[in-house]
């Protein structure tokens, strides 16, 4: 039941924030299998404040290095273990 965008790999912030504006998108899922691409989530986060997106848009991450705590870092709203998990967190999210 969700519309899913994938904007592929080696994505910068400045290209998903514009795909959350040109989609209206109220969730943003970011994937890092390296602890070396982390940082660009936090960078996602940061791009989102200074658009003034961020206070519509729930963003959700996950990946081999990603822990609680690292989303909590970044300020991201959930850390999610597989993509199983993800749907729970965004049927949570939606209640």
């Amino acid at each position: 039941g969700y519309n899913v965008i994938d904007l592929g790999t080696d994505v910068s912030p400045h290209r998903i924030v514009d795909a959350v504006k040109e989609n209206q998108a109220p969730y943003v899922g970011l994937s890092a299998l390296l602890t070396t691409t982390m940082r660009v989530m936090g960078e996602v986060v940061t791009k989102l404040n200074e658009e003034g997106l961020r206070n519509r848009v729930k963003v959700l991450v996950g990946g081999a290095p990603v822990s609680d705590q690292f989303a909590e870092e970044i300020g991201a709203d959930a850390y999610c273990k597989d993509a199983f998990h993800a749907i729970d967190k965004l049927k949570a999210m939606a209640a």
